[in-house]
């Protein structure tokens, strides 16, 4: 067979992508935070080398720009769609498999970069809504439902790739074997599964809930009849 080539579209759309993120976040913190142009760079500049670390292989630029573009979706019906998408752009800035403490690290990050730039009270706000994707308790606020949301919408891809971003996480904890990882990942699996419902908003039950149910139900029967409990 022959080599296969991607497109000219392809590439240019490869090759524009980052000036147009980085254009996204500077207008974002414009908005948001005072600085200019000049600190909107160097804080894109610094995300985009935490995305790109070589121990990730699913929280990366590619997981934040998911979330941007389900974020786009669902923003006019949020109460401060801003303080969302700055703290999407930062829950997952720290990332190092097996910590319990990635998002408080990645919350003080953003509260470093952003001190005397914005208001005390936005900063908290931003600062909750990252601290909320740990997914260890309920959002109370109608913010904190969407950004949990948009953040466990990858279970509500068609299975494949759902599948396939189940296997990029479980690669950024190589170093644990199955035994160790797997039962941990089961718990977490089956506290989704008995919910009431999957997700916390209407906007993302009218779109996700029927597939990322029974994504999540396949996962776990396939790791039950592995023999994992």
């Amino acid at each position: 067979m022959g080599e296969r080539f991607g497109n000219s579209a392809d590439s240019v759309e490869s090759s524009e992508r980052p000036n147009r993120e980085r254009a996204r976040f500077a207008a974002l913190w414009a908005r948001c935070l005072t600085g200019g142009s000049t600190a909107a760079e160097t804080v894109y500049a610094r995300l985009s080398e935490l995305y790109g670390e070589p121990h990730r292989h699913y929280h990366t630029l590619d997981h934040i720009r998911h979330c941007l573009r389900e974020f786009d979706r669902a923003a006019s019906e949020m109460e401060e769609p801003d303080a969302v998408e700055l703290a999407l752009w930062f829950h997952d800035a720290i990332y190092q498999p097996g910590a319990v403490d990635n998002e408080r690290r990645s919350a003080e990050l953003f509260e470093q970069w952003s001190a005397g730039r914005a208001a005390p009270a936005f900063r908290r706000r931003v600062w909750d809504l990252i601290l909320i994707t740990t997914h260890r308790e309920s959002p109370r606020h109608p913010d904190e439902r969407f950004i949990v949301d948009i953040d466990l919408s990858g279970f509500g891809l068609p299975w494949d790739e759902c599948a396939r971003d189940g296997r990029r996480i479980r690669a950024e904890c190589a170093d644990l074997a199955d035994e160790d990882y797997y039962p941990g990942h089961l718990r977490f699996l089956r506290a989704l599964r008995d919910r009431p419902t999957f997700f916390f908003t209407e906007f993302f039950r009218r779109r996700y809930e029927r597939v990322a149910s029974d994504n999540v139900r396949r996962i776990i029967a396939d790791l039950q009849a592995r023999g994992y409990d």
